[in-house]
C-alpha cells in the first residue's frame, strides 16, 4: 500500500467516525458505573432514602395518593402531597426486587445514563477525548447529589430537554413537540420540573437575539411550546399544587437554611468546584470566547442558583458546558468534531470503529453482569448514622411506647419502620409554623426551656438522638435516663 493511500485509509468515513464517538461516550458511562460502584453505599448515606423508598411501597400497596400526613405524629392530619411520587414508586421497585442493592443500581445506572447523555451531546460539537473528559469531570463535580431519591431521576431529562432546545433555538426552527412529554414525566418524578418552564424561556430567547422579529410563525411556535409547559405540567394526581409545593421551598420556608443541601455555596467545604469555577472564568477572561448575551443569561442563571443552594449543582456543570460546546467548537476549531473527523485516526480509534459491534456486545454484557454480581459479592445497607439499626432494635426489644422525640436524620428510618416521627425530611411541606426552627434552638445555649415545653406540648415518650447531639446534655438535666447509646445513636426515657 503507497503512503498516500495508508494515509487516506487512516482518515475514516462519517460512519467509522461516529461508531468511534459513541463507543467513547459508552466508555465513559462504563467507567462511570465502575467508579459508582467502587463506593456504592455512599448512595445510601441520605437519611431521606428511607422515606422516599417507604412512600413508594406504601403507593404500590395501596394504590391512593396521600393528600394528607400519616407520618409524623407533630404534623399528622396536616396537607401533605406526595408530589414526587413516580420517582418514589421507581426507588420502591427497585427495593422490591433487590433490597438496598437494587435501588442503588438503579441510581447508578441513572447516573451512567446521564453521564452517556452528556457526553454525546457534548461530543456533537467537540471532539470526543474532549467530551467525555468534560462529561466525567461534570460528573465528578456533582457527585455531592448521587443519592438514593428522586431527584436522581431527571438528570437525564433536563440534559435532554437543555441540549435539544437550544439545539434547535441555533438552528432557527420550532422546539421539538414531543418534549412536552418529559416535562410529563418530570413533572411526577421530582419537584424540580418548573425548571424547564425556565430552560425553555432562556432558549426561545437565544432564538429571539438570533432571528430578532423576522419571523413571527416561529417565534409564535416557541410562545406556544412555552404556554403548553405548564398546562402539560398539570397532568399529574395533584394539578396545580404541584407547582405551588415548589414555591413554598423557594419563598419563605424556615428550614430552608437549617439543611444542608439547601445552603448556599461555601469555598472552604467545596474546594474541587470552588477550583473549577476560578478556572472556568480564569478562561474566559484570557479567551476571546462569545457566546452571546441570551446563553450569558443563562450562565449567570445557572451560577446564581448553585450559590445560592448547593442542590442546584447539577445545573451549572451539566448544563452550561451542553449550551456553550456549539461556541466553543465553532470559534475553536482544533477542538471540535470536524477537525477530528478529519484528522488521521490514531490505533485506539481506529480499533474502536473497527470493533463496534463486539466493544458495544461486550460493554452491555460487562454492565449486565456488574450489576448483577453487586449483589452476590456485597449487600449493601445503608449506614446507621441514619438507620439506627441496633438503636431501633432495643427500642422493639423493650417495647418503647409513646411518641418519638428524635433526631432530623433519623425521620426517614422511623417511617420507614412504621413510626411515627417528631421531625423527618419532608420540611418543604411540613414541620413550619415555627417547628423547625424551634427544633433547633432547643439544641442550643438556652434551649432547656424550649425543649422542655416540646416535651410537654407533643407527650414524647422516649426520644432518638443522633450520637453527639447537642440535646444530651438538656435531657441529662431534665432527669431523663440513658437506655441506650452506640456510636451512632443515643435513647433517652422518662426516668420513672
Amino acid at each position: 500500500m503507497s503512503s498516500a493511500q495508508a494515509a487516506t485509509s487512516a482518515v475514516p468515513s462519517i460512519q467509522d467516525a461516529q461508531r468511534a464517538r459513541l463507543v467513547f461516550c459508552l466508555l465513559i458511562a462504563f467507567l462511570m458505573a465502575v467508579a459508582l460502584a467502587m463506593f456504592a453505599g455512599s448512595t445510601l448515606q441520605d437519611p431521606d432514602s428511607w422515606w422516599q423508598v417507604k412512600v413508594g411501597l406504601d403507593f404500590l400497596a395501596n394504590r391512593t395518593f396521600p393528600t394528607v400526613d400519616t407520618y409524623s405524629h407533630t404534623f399528622a392530619g396536616q396537607p401533605w402531597i406526595a408530589k414526587e411520587w413516580l420517582g418514589q414508586v421507581l426507588l420502591a421497585l427497585a427495593y422490591q426486587a433487590a433490597d438496598w442493592n437494587g435501588v442503588v443500581a438503579l441510581i447508578i445506572a441513572t447516573i451512567c445514563l446521564t453521564v452517556f447523555l452528556m457526553a454525546w451531546f457534548l461530543s456533537e460539537w467537540l471532539k470526543p477525548t474532549l467530551a467525555i473528559a468534560l462529561a466525567f469531570t461534570a460528573a465528578a463535580l456533582i457527585s455531592p447529589i448521587y443519592t438514593a431519591r428522586p431527584h436522581v431521576f431527571t438528570l437525564p431529562i433536563i440534559v435532554i430537554w437543555t441540549a435539544l432546545l437550544f439545539d434547535a433555538a441555533r438552528e432557527e426552527r420550532a422546539p421539538p413537540w414531543w418534549l412536552l412529554a418529559l416535562v410529563v414525566l418530570w413533572a411526577n418524578l421530582h419537584a424540580t420540573f418548573t425548571l424547564s418552564f425556565v430552560i425553555v424561556a432562556f432558549a426561545g430567547l437565544d432564538l429571539l437575539v438570533r432571528v430578532r422579529l423576522s419571523k413571527p410563525a416561529l417565534l409564535a411556535k416557541w410562545v406556544a411550546f412555552g404556554l403548553l409547559c405548564p398546562l402539560v405540567s398539570l397532568l399529574n394526581p395533584y394539578g396545580f399544587k404541584a407547582i405551588l409545593a415548589t414555591f413554598t421551598v423557594a419563598y419563605g420556608n424556615e428550614a430552608v437554611p437549617l439543611i444542608v443541601e439547601w445552603k448556599a455555596f461555601n469555598a472552604a467545604e467545596q474546594m474541587p468546584q470552588e477550583a473549577v469555577l476560578m478556572l472556568i472564568f480564569f478562561g474566559l477572561l484570557v479567551s476571546r470566547l462569545r457566546i452571546g448575551w441570551a446563553k450569558a443569561l443563562f450562565v449567570v442563571f445557572a451560577l446564581h442558583l448553585y450559590l445560592s443552594h448547593l442542590r442546584f449543582t447539577y445545573l451549572f456543570f451539566l448544563l452550561v458546558p451542553v449550551v456553550l460546546a456549539v461556541e466553543v467548537a465553532q470559534q475553536y476549531p482544533s477542538l471540535s468534531l470536524r477537525k477530528w473527523m478529519t484528522d488521521k485516526r490514531d490505533g485506539l480509534e481506529r480499533f474502536f470503529a473497527r470493533q463496534f459491534y463486539p466493544i458495544c456486545g461486550a460493554a452491555i454484557v460487562l454492565a449486565t453482569a456488574s450489576i448483577s454480581m453487586l449483589g452476590s459479592v456485597q449487600q449493601i445497607t445503608p449506614s446507621q448514622k441514619t438507620s439506627a439499626r441496633d438503636a431501633l432494635a432495643f427500642a422493639e426489644s423493650h417495647k418503647l411506647s409513646g411518641n418519638v422525640l428524635n433526631s432530623y436524620n433519623f425521620g426517614g428510618t422511623l417511617i420507614f419502620h412504621g413510626i411515627k416521627t417528631y421531625i423527618d425530611g419532608r420540611t418543604d411541606q411540613l414541620f413550619l409554623g415555627g417547628f423547625t426552627k424551634a427544633d433547633d434552638e432547643s439544641g442550643h445555649g438556652g434551649g432547656k426551656p424550649v425543649l422542655e415545653a416540646q416535651l410537654k406540648k407533643y407527650a414524647i415518650g422516649w426520644a432518638l438522638l443522633s450520637a453527639g447531639d447537642s440535646r444530651e446534655s438538656l435531657f441529662d438535666e431534665l432527669g431523663w435516663k440513658r437506655a441506650y447509646s452506640d456510636q451512632y445513636a443515643v435513647i433517652y426515657v422518662p426516668n420513672v
